[in-house]
């Protein structure tokens, strides 16, 4: 993988001005995104998060899974600490894809849950790749991280390309009604770390 850094700017939001970093996978087209806070400079860990691209949950609201919550409390608790950084990476429906995520989606409506509907279609349950992350890092100059994140597999292929992973931070937000199955899922089936409070009745 041939990761190239284009350029920088100010990206203004709610919680506080990032700055926002572009990078380009040579090899594939694919454009990541690094978001900033505050100065990275130091020895300490940096508060981080790696994020997947979630349109339906972060950009369309959907309450089918709890990506769009995680990476507003992500950018929330790094804008609060005065220092961070979020990977955004364009790995849409876990490396499958818009459009065979709302394939897989229709399967789901129809009972298979989310590794079922990805398998149905012939693909792995989770394809995404994460070997981008060292040359991005490294540009930001983060060897240190306290991640944020549920999923044990993000904290391996950290440490697996050289970076310390000094915490994990869990981010346990957004369940609700129609993504409950979906969490569930996610702990029995792919690994991820949950309370067993965070699947609580009271929590609806």
């Amino acid at each position: 993988m041939s990761i190239k850094y284009i350029a920088t700017s100010k990206l203004p939001t709610p919680w506080g001005v990032f700055a926002m970093h572009g990078f380009e996978d040579t090899e594939t087209g694919k454009e990541h995104v690094a978001l900033t806070f505050g100065e990275l400079s130091g020895d300490q860990p940096v508060l981080g998060r790696i994020h997947s691209e979630c349109l339906t949950g972060d950009a369309l609201f959907s309450l089918r899974c709890d990506c769009g919550f995680q990476l507003q409390a992500a950018m929330q608790s790094i804008a609060e600490a005065g220092q961070g950084f979020i990977l955004y990476l364009r790995q849409e429906g876990r490396g499958i894809g818009l459009l065979n995520k709302i394939r897989a989606y229709a399967l789901q409506d129809k009972g298979a849950n989310t590794v079922e509907a990805n398998e149905q279609l012939g693909f792995e349950a989770d394809m995404r790749r994460y070997d981008m992350i060292q040359p991005m890092l490294e540009h930001l100059g983060i060897t240190s991280v306290r991640l944020m994140t549920n999923n044990p597999r993000k904290v391996k292929a950290m440490q697996d390309v050289g970076v310390d992973v000094a915490e994990r931070v869990p981010l346990q937000v957004g369940k609700n009604q129609y993504n409950e199955a979906y969490l569930k899922t996610k702990s029995t089936q792919l690994g991820h770390l949950m309370s067993e409070h965070h699947f609580a009745d009271d929590e609806f």
